[in-house]
């Protein structure tokens, strides 16, 4: 079965790495420095130094983005929680594991080792993770120092009042608002992601023996969007500004596309959320979980600033992919195009980043593991598919050749560079979209023959092996319908 073959070839990449001899592991480690992970849920462009969006606030990753360089074209290895994270923290992409989507439990098909919190530890750090980093409770608490991981306030089962699943992460989401208002449902101090700052804050006081790598894992903007009042009074409601959703903008997007969009139907949220006149109730929710977010950011920062740490820190801000409002007649990820693949990246390395600085490159979150590695000062693995930005972090205007890449289930991929967005489907139909001419990604050149040349170009960095999906994880089977999968995707 090719996905053994796979598992295997894996395992022969582990084996062929030599581990660090006796005399690297007992190098002083007093001059590397520490690595502060954060990482957000479902969050896309709607922030400060990205402009996705003029009314977001985001004042502490503002203040951050002020400190280093904000990558505006970084997007994900896969449009959907479980597979890009897999991805990130294993330097293996979907297309080479066969991990694909939230039911595909990723821990029995990567083997011990190889994720970057449990390797850097041979390079002499300590790793420590507090929140969703992996998804959900798929961890190997082995491969870390210290991990807290408390009962997560986003799953669709957890027993709070008033939640019930459904589409799109809760019933009420798609058929009107719950009993009690969002804002009002529960105190702040009591949501998980209050927990896990408080907890990886309560690290950073501690002496520590060896430089660590500090992973700590934010869920919202994440629904359900059941946060404290004063983050939604930031929004009146009847200030919001609905994005651009032209209702034929789908005209010449292929099948498959609109498959992943949900574009028309039963299935389909956009439709559902302007028969219920919910569009501005849910952008200002999103608006709100973007501000709450950020203010979790702000005060682990705050924490590192307090602490011994703060000169010797290199601090990195990521979301796991983007998210759609309604552009494209769509909600929730799982596309790939813009609004799905973008995410946040910023990076604040001293003595590396210039302050305020921007790059607008084509990246991706596999460029995390190898540039950790080497500003650590450890040995890239061989099984490590990313190319480190190192030399991007010191010139945003460096040559670089090598588009990103997002894999949204086996054979459907997308191609960004900062002038283009190749989109090849499993069915060989294709969407090419002009990224200065055309940012909203409106107008679907593919078929233009003047430009086979640029798409042939590209070409070149598709996947050359695509993966068999792994099997899927015993509970989640009997889902059947690709539909169901795909609100139960967006749910989670």
């Amino acid at each position: 079965m090719q996905v053994k073959k796979i598992s295997a070839a894996i395992y022969l990449a582990l084996l062929i790495l030599l581990p660090f001899s006796a005399a690297r592991a007992a190098e002083t480690t007093s001059s590397k420095p520490n690595i502060l992970l954060i990482i957000s849920d479902d969050l896309n462009d709607w922030i400060g130094p990205m402009n996705g969006n003029p009314q977001t606030k985001t004042p502490n990753i503002d203040k951050l983005a002020a400190r280093g360089m904000t990558f505006r074209n970084n997007q994900c290895a896969a449009p959907l929680c479980n597979p890009s994270r897999a991805a990130l923290m294993s330097g293996l992409r979907p297309s080479t594991t066969g991990i694909y989507d939230n039911n595909h439990t990723w821990m029995p098909h990567i083997p011990v080792g190889l994720c970057i919190n449990d390797y850097i530890r041979k390079g002499g750090y300590q790793s420590f993770g507090a929140g969703k980093i992996f998804h959900y409770r798929n961890y190997r608490t082995e491969e870390w120092d210290k991990l807290d991981y408390t009962t997560d306030d986003t799953l669709p089962n957890h027993p709070v009042p008033n939640r019930k699943p459904g589409p799109l992460g809760y019933r009420e989401f798609t058929e009107g608002k719950p009993e009690k208002p969002w804002e009002e449902q529960r105190q702040e101090s009591k949501l998980t992601d209050s927990k896990s700052v408080k907890w990886c804050s309560d690290r950073l006081n501690e002496e520590t023996t060896a430089p660590f790598f500090m992973v700590c894992g934010i869920h919202r903007p994440h629904t359900p969007w059941d946060i404290p009042k004063k983050y939604f009074d930031q929004f009146p409601l009847e200030s919001i500004q609905l994005p651009e959703a032209p209702p034929g903008d789908l005209d010449d997007v292929p099948a498959q596309g609109k498959e992943f969009a949900v574009y028309k139907g039963s299935n389909s949220s956009h439709e559902k959320i302007i028969e219920l006149g919910l569009w501005k109730d849910r952008v200002r929710a999103y608006l709100a979980a973007v501000s709450f977010a950020d203010a979790k950011v702000g005060q682990l920062l705050d924490a590192l600033n307090k602490s011994a740490h703060k000169d010797n820190t290199i601090i990195i801000f990521i979301g796991d992919h983007g998210w759609h409002l309604g552009e494209k007649q769509h909600w929730g990820k799982v596309t790939l195009w813009n609004e799905a693949t973008l995410t946040p990246m910023i990076w604040v390395a001293p003595g590396l980043t210039t302050a305020a600085s921007f790059c607008d490159k084509g990246v991706d979150l596999m460029s995390l593991y190898p540039t950790i590695c080497e500003l650590a000062g450890v040995p890239i693995p061989k099984h490590v598919e990313g190319i480190s930005i190192k030399p991007l972090l010191t010139n945003p205007n460096a040559e670089w050749t090598t588009p990103s890449l997002s894999t949204m289930q086996k054979g459907n991929h997308a191609l960004l560079t900062d002038k283009w967005r190749y989109i090849r489907y499993h069915d060989g139909t294709e969407e090419l979209y002009d990224e200065i001419a055309d940012p909203k990604e409106r107008t679907n050149l593919a078929a233009k023959p003047d430009l086979a040349e640029v798409k042939q170009k590209l070409a070149k960095f598709f996947p050359t092996k695509n993966a068999d999906p792994v099997p899927v994880t015993e509970k989640k089977k009997g889902k059947g319908k690709r539909g169901k999968r795909r609100a139960d995707a967006n749910a989670e």
